[in-house]
Order: structure tokens, then C-alpha cells, then sequence
């Protein structure tokens, strides 16, 4: 138990921006666990692993790219939020110009990650999901999922990519676009670094 104190306490420590938040719960932790408080001492370690995973989620922020195509990123609608019940955060980003949007947004620890890969690397399923409005594709080297969404119509097309990297899944919405332009703006995104980042 003291490894994983310590541990935890080192990793926060080499992430830039460290939250009050986090020095706070490691102390719970670390008196919990001295007064023998085996249950508190692991809810204070989680409450300190959601700061981390928080400031994490910030520095995945800063790796995406301030525009895709004409569609650029207002700060101001940036988001990272505590995975409720879960280790890991929700990281959002909306791009947009008038009336056009692209939503990504990136679930670390997501509990939907087996169900993708299981989809995505099992034959009879993958070729279940090859149905004219969902398919099969790969974006940077990794397995991924691309379905036309309800209420496209021949003049305006709206997809969907679910991409599993590692025990995160990424979901990129874009309105108004075709299955090649999509697939050229998620080849935009810094997937390598999100992944050594998020893992």
C-alpha cells in the first residue's frame, strides 16, 4: 500500500499544474491508512487518482489542434470532467463554423472499450456491422468504427468514428461531411500522443 502512496504521489508530482485537491486527498490517504482506515484510505487514493486524471485530461487538451479543416475551437467551450463511478476522465472538445460542428470527445477508461474491440476484431461481427451505414475503417494504424448517422439525407451526410485506443474510446461527430473527410480530419489528431498520455 505505501508503493502505490508513493507512486501515486510521484506521477502527480511529474504532471505540470498540480491541484490542491490532489495534496489534500494523498494526505487523507496517507492518515487513513496510518489509523489503520484500509476503506477510507481507498476512497482518499481515488479522489487523488481523479485529480490526476483530470490534469491529465488538460494535457491531452493541449495536443489537439486548434482547427480542423475551416472549423476552429472556442477554449471557452473546452471540457474535462471525473468520470462518475470510474477511474478516468471525459475530455470534450466542440469545433465549429455558422452552422457546421465536429464534437470529439475522449472517455479514458470507458467500459465500452471490450464491447469495440470485440466488434471490431471479431470477423462474423465486424461483417455484421458492414450494413451500407456502418463500417470498418483504420485511422492511424488502429481499428475503428464509422457509422452515417439517423437523419442524414442525400445533400447532408452526419458520421460518427468510435476509435478504441488502449482502454480509452474516442468518438468524433462531425455534421455535414463525407466518410473521406472525416476520416481525414480524425488523421489530424495526435493519436500516438494521446495514447502514451492517457494509458
Amino acid at each position: 500500500m505505501k508503493f502505490i502512496i508513493t507512486l501515486i504521489t510521484f506521477i502527480a508530482f511529474t504532471t505540470t499544474g498540480i491541484a490542491q485537491d490532489f495534496a489534500k486527498a494523498m494526505t487523507s490517504a496517507k492518515t487513513a491508512y496510518n489509523a489503520g482506515k484500509l476503506e477510507e484510505t481507498h476512497f482518499a487514493l481515488q479522489q487523488a487518482m481523479q485529480e490526476v486524471d483530470l490534469i491529465v485530461g488538460k494535457e491531452v487538451l493541449k495536443l489537439l489542434p486548434p482547427k480542423i479543416d475551416t472549423l476552429t475551437f472556442n477554449a471557452k467551450n473546452d471540457n474535462v470532467a471525473s468520470n462518475i463511478g470510474y477511474v478516468g476522465a471525459t475530455i470534450h472538445r466542440i469545433y465549429e463554423k455558422g452552422n457546421r460542428k465536429a464534437d470529439l470527445s475522449i472517455i479514458s477508461n470507458s467500459p465500452l472499450v471490450a464491447m469495440m474491440n470485440t466488434l471490431l476484431n471479431t470477423p462474423i461481427l465486424g461483417g455484421m456491422m458492414n450494413d451500407g451505414k456502418t463500417k470498418t475503417v483504420k485511422v492511424q494504424g488502429y481499428k475503428a468504427r464509422l457509422e452515417k448517422q439517423a437523419g442524414s439525407t442525400d445533400d447532408k451526410n452526419d458520421y460518427e468514428l468510435q476509435i478504441p485506443l488502449g482502454s480509452a474510446l474516442i468518438t468524433f461527430k462531425v455534421d455535414d461531411c463525407t466518410d473521406i473527410q472525416i476520416l481525414d480530419f480524425a488523421n489530424t489528431l495526435p493519436l500516438q500522443q494521446i495514447a502514451k498520455l492517457i494509458q
